[in-house]
Order: C-alpha cells, then structure tokens, then sequence
C-alpha cells in the first residue's frame, strides 16, 4: 500500500509526464507548420514515450492499492523563432523531470518504500537518456546554426528515428 504522500506524489509525477507529452506534441505541431517534417516526427516520438512513462506511473499506483487524481496540464508553448529553441525548452524540460524523478526517489526511500524504489529506478536511468539525447540535439544544432542546408540535413536525419526496442517492451 502506498502512503499518502507518496501517492500524492507519484500523482503529481504523472501530471508532470502528461504535461511533456503535451509539450512535445506542441512542438511536433510546430515543426510540421515549419515544413520540418523529421523534428516533428522526432516529436511525435517523445510525446509518445511521455505517455508510456506517465501510464507506467498510474499502473503503479493502481498496482499498490491507490488511487488517481487527474490534474489539468497547462497549455504547453507552440511557436518557437528556430529549432534550437525548441530543443533548448525540451532540454530544460528534461531537466525539470528529471529533478522531479529524484525528489520521488528521495521520498520512496525516506519512507522506506522498496517497491517504489526499484520502479523508479527504470526512470533515474530513463532520464539520462532523455537529457542525453536532447542534449545531442542542441549541441548539434547549434553547430549547424542558420545554414539551411546543415538544418534541413538534421531534420532528415532526425526523422528517420525509431521508437526505442526497450520502451515498447517496458510498456507492454
């Protein structure tokens, strides 16, 4: 059984994902606007690992004898001058989460929670990744900065993305 302050924790934890899926939709919407098809689907993708990670989140709760309590998720930012600062927000995001991610790790083990624990493990190494790969993004994009012909490069190069094998497989 979860505690109360865990659950209302891992809830807030679930808003926080649904609210990056929202971003990283926003975003995609906004790379397809731009005639940046790759970003966008790279976007896409996020948006859809959000998702996965805020559903792994619920069915733990559900898993644990809780209960869900759905927030409303703030309008997400739509435009951007550039891809950088697209990316630039996701990596700040990124970010946001994952101090999210150990500040619940902190409280599953101060509360001497062992099943939350080891589920939030998949989520402390899933965020090195994810800063990891926005990181990249940005680092390249700034190399490219305003040649067209470097942007549109990376935006080919960043459609042709699949969907990680060990998140399909974590989700099902």
């Amino acid at each position: 059984m979860l505690s109360q302050a865990m659950q209302k924790a891992i809830n807030e934890q679930i808003n926080l994902e649904f609210a990056s899926s929202y971003a990283y939709l926003a975003m995609s919407a906004h790379f397809e606007s731009a005639s940046l098809p790759g970003f966008a689907a790279w976007m896409r993708l996020q948006y859809e690992e959000e998702i996965g990670h805020a559903m792994r989140l619920f069915d733990h709760i559900h898993d644990r004898g809780g209960a869900i309590q759905l927030a409303a998720i703030a309008e997400p930012k739509a435009k951007f001058k550039n891809p950088l600062e697209a990316f630039e927000t996701a990596l700040k995001h990124e970010q946001k989460v994952t101090a999210a991610i150990h500040k619940l790790y902190a409280l599953a083990r101060k509360e001497d929670d062992y099943a939350t624990q080891v589920m939030l493990e998949w989520f402390v190494r899933e965020q090195v990744e994810e800063e990891k790969n926005v990181g990249l993004a940005v680092d390249q994009l700034k190399m490219a900065g305003a040649d067209s012909a470097a942007l549109l490069m990376l935006d080919d190069r960043f459609g042709q993305r699949a969907p990680e094998a060990g998140e399909a497989e974590s989700e099902a």
